[in-house]
């Protein structure tokens, strides 16, 4: 017997399948997705392998594969790696790792996570012979009756824990364990973050006549396990938590699991607070802020179909869910289900193949759904349901629209307008909370001499650093470089050097002065660097009831704060101002998700939007919270400029660390290009290679070719062909990637 197998590697020259025989001894046990181990090339240790496939011979096969190892994966979860890596233009093993257990996707038996073991204590005599040895005065240490007394109520306890409980040292518990009373077993220890977590069980809502009807059409689906693709759009506030979590009983009550996506780390805790208190303790949750121990014990437990329901960032969609009975996308809008690193897969691409291979419904929400799936429905690939009422009969917030314009003409300086600052005053009065946006971290965007024009940049990227007022450092948002403040221009040595644009910090700061006895917290990428920081301060804000949260998108979606009833845009303009045919789509969405978090319960809700674009139909429809209006608008401009949905974009990245080598490989990709496509040329649009927005990050140069084409099947072996020729071409140090409709097109 010959097995083919993908290797543990990430050079393109490896990705492919070597054959090797099989032991006699592991004919029977060795399958497809089984992880083994392979002696490789001249090294003396053993490398890690998956076998793809299964057959009678090959004259390729010369060597054996040693040995059978634990966390494979099935035959279904390798279709889906190749399938990954011809379309996402990867390696097949970038696309095997996603989907193996966290911390063991390093080589054989190195540096593995493995399960956390440790002793726990069993009585080793029957209760009534203890307790005729008690009475008899066989036992007479008041610390062994006491350790003996617990374990008759709590057989099985966890050595630390008994010390703990029954107050007692280690000496006692071994003293007993000599005597024969208890034995110490070795167990399986497992890392739950929920372990501790105390959180009142509810009961389903009673659905209103819309949600009943989104309900009726997807349980559909699940009763007749069929596959179907839904997208429940709704107001915000409007109840789509709800629909899912009743949706996710009547799969489980049929003997199916399932599959929550959300974007945000930050949105998982109070996600998982509502299954917990619905569903209590058959819940897994996956994302990166969990320690990989954490992570590896919630895989181990949905892989033994221990956890019925996974919630999770984009990764959880990898989770070794076996009889899926519903898949669930909430915010589907957002970006971060699509990849920014190798593989660049969209996880709602994932989730399709997965609810098909398992004929289950797969369910789209949002208040402002992706401009492409909305689409969908209009052309009968997506079914729309629809939810226009907020399900507690609260209205929708006002909206009122500030010209930063004539905040300046009136000679207010100030982030924040005299508007904005009247409703605060007014809410802190109240004892009202307030959420103030702005999308920039740091204190200001970018350092600047007066006298010269000298721009503080990083040494890696052509990119300006921001300043850290808190510890007084400049920043590269980019590679993470950072120096300390400059105070003297380094060009001409004048000290006329001032900050300009501003970030989250300076905002927080002239807050503080503005209004010096209101509590403040501020939640950005520098605040929830520690594990559970973000549950931490949004627990803070809710059950402190502090006035003012200060906050970056992290804060505009999904969350539920019953007292907030002001929330203020500082710089609605930062989405509109960037190269992307997506700004007004991504403006729209950010300010209607804002505006969703003011007024949610009984309490009127207010929104203040400061700008200098008022005029724009993004915030002009925003103002409105008029989905509709905004995406006919938008739409038809799609339309006319042949944009998405109307066509698919495909970036092609060149890096390298000299500049001419990475021209010199544009020019040749972009010429392979334009031969490979000219049968199609009519259908295809090739844009001559340039430099890319950003033309430096990380020392590396970076060119960029853009293709505007209908994404198919041709079209990928086409790309596949020149992939391969490149790399026959040997141009070792520059890097090519592929990205089909990149999110970041910078």
């Amino acid at each position: 017997m010959v097995v083919g197998v993908i290797v543990n590697s990430t050079a393109k020259v490896l990705n492919r399948v070597f054959d090797y025989l099989v032991p006699v001894e592991l004919e029977d046990r060795v399958k497809i997705g089984d992880r083994v181990s392979i002696p490789f090339g001249n090294s003396k240790s053993f490398k890690e392998g998956f076998v793809f496939d299964i057959k009678e011979s090959s004259e390729f096969a010369k060597k054996y594969i040693h040995n059978i190892e634990k966390d494979g994966l099935t035959e279904e979860r390798m279709t889906l790696a190749k399938l990954m890596s011809r379309m996402y233009f990867c390696n097949i093993f970038d696309c095997i790792k996603l989907m193996l257990p966290p911390g063991t996707t390093s080589n054989i038996a190195k540096n593995r996570v493995k399960d956390k073991t440790g002793n726990f204590v069993y009585l080793n005599k029957e209760t009534d012979e203890i307790d005729d040895d008690i009475e008899n005065g066989s036992i007479k240490s008041p610390k062994q009756i006491r350790v003996l007394e617990f374990l008759k109520e709590n057989d099985g306890v966890f050595i630390s824990d008994l010390e703990v409980y029954a107050d007692c040292s280690r000496a006692i518990i071994k003293t007993l364990e000599k005597n024969g009373y208890v034995q110490l077993v070795e167990e399986n220890i497992e890392r739950n973050p929920f372990a501790f977590k105390e959180v009142e069980r509810d009961s389903k809502l009673e659905l209103t006549d819309e949600q009943c009807f989104a309900f009726d059409r997807v349980n559909e689906k699940i009763q007749n396990e069929e596959f179907g693709e839904f997208l429940l759009y709704g107001v915000t506030g409007s109840g789509k938590t709800e629909i899912y979590l009743q949706l996710i009983d009547s799969a489980l009550k049929k003997g199916k699991n399932a599959i929550m996506l959300v974007p945000e780390i930050s949105l998982t805790p109070q996600m998982v607070n509502r299954f917990l208190a619905r569903f209590g303790n058959c819940i897994s949750v996956l994302h990166s802020k969990l320690s990989i121990g954490e992570r590896y014990d919630a895989f181990q437990k949905i892989k033994k179909g221990e956890s019925k329901i996974v919630i999770g960032a984009r990764s959880a969609i990898f989770a070794p869910v076996q009889n899926v009975g519903i898949l669930i996308i909430d915010e589907e809008h957002d970006m971060s289900y699509k990849s920014d690193m190798t593989p660049k897969y969209n996880a709602k691409d994932i989730a399709r193949y997965i609810c098909k291979n398992n004929n289950a419904p797969l369910l789209l929400g949002s208040a402002t759904p992706d401009v492409n799936t909305f689409y969908n429905t209009e052309i009968n690939k997506i079914e729309l349901l629809t939810l226009t009422k907020r399900a507690n009969n609260s209205n929708l917030p006002s909206v009122e629209i500030v010209d930063l314009r004539e905040e300046l003409a009136k000679g207010n300086k100030s982030m924040i307008s005299e508007k904005l600052r009247d409703y605060i005053e007014e809410n802190i009065k109240n004892k009202r909370q307030t959420i103030l946006f702005l999308n920039r971290r740091g204190f200001s965007t970018f350092v600047m001499c007066r006298d010269c024009g000298f721009t503080a940049k990083c040494k890696n990227c052509n990119i300006t650093l921001t300043y850290h007022k808190n510890k007084n450092k400049l920043k590269c948002h980019y590679c993470g470089f950072e120096t300390n403040n400059i105070t003297e221009c380094p060009v001409c040595h004048s000290k006329n050097v001032r900050y300009f644009g501003a970030g989250t910090q300076k905002l927080e700061e002239e807050v503080k002065k503005m209004f010096p006895d209101v509590s403040t917290i501020r939640m950005d990428v520098d605040t929830v660097t520690k594990k559970n920081s973000h549950e931490q301060i949004l627990e803070k804000f809710k059950n402190e009831n502090i006035d003012i949260l200060i906050g970056t998108q992290m804060v505009v979606k999904g969350h539920h704060f019953p007292n907030v009833t002001l929330v203020g845009v500082i710089a609605a303009d930062s989405s509109l101002n960037i190269e992307d045919y997506r700004a007004g789509e991504r403006t729209f969405q950010i300010l209607t998700q804002v505006a969703g978090r003011a007024g949610r319960e009984n309490l009127p809700g207010k929104v203040v939007v400061q700008t200098y674009n008022k005029d724009n139909y993004s915030i002009e429809y925003a103002k409105m919270q008029n989905y509709d209006l905004f995406y006919k608008s938008e739409i038809m401009m799609r339309k006319s400029l042949n944009y998405p949905p109307f066509c698919d974009i495909i970036q092609f990245s060149i890096n390298a660390k000299i500049e001419a080598d990475v021209i010199k490989v544009s020019k040749y990709i972009y010429a392979e290009l334009k031969k490979e496509f000219s049968p199609i040329k009519n259908n295809v649009i090739i844009y001559e290679p340039v430099p890319a927005p950003i033309d430096k990050i990380k020392n590396k140069y970076r060119w960029r070719i853009l293709l505007k084409c209908r994404f198919n099947n041709n079209i990928i072996n086409l790309i596949n062909n020149i992939i391969e020729k490149y790399y026959k071409k040997n141009y070792r140090d520059v890097r090519l990637i592929v990205d089909v409709n990149p999110n970041n097109m910078m």
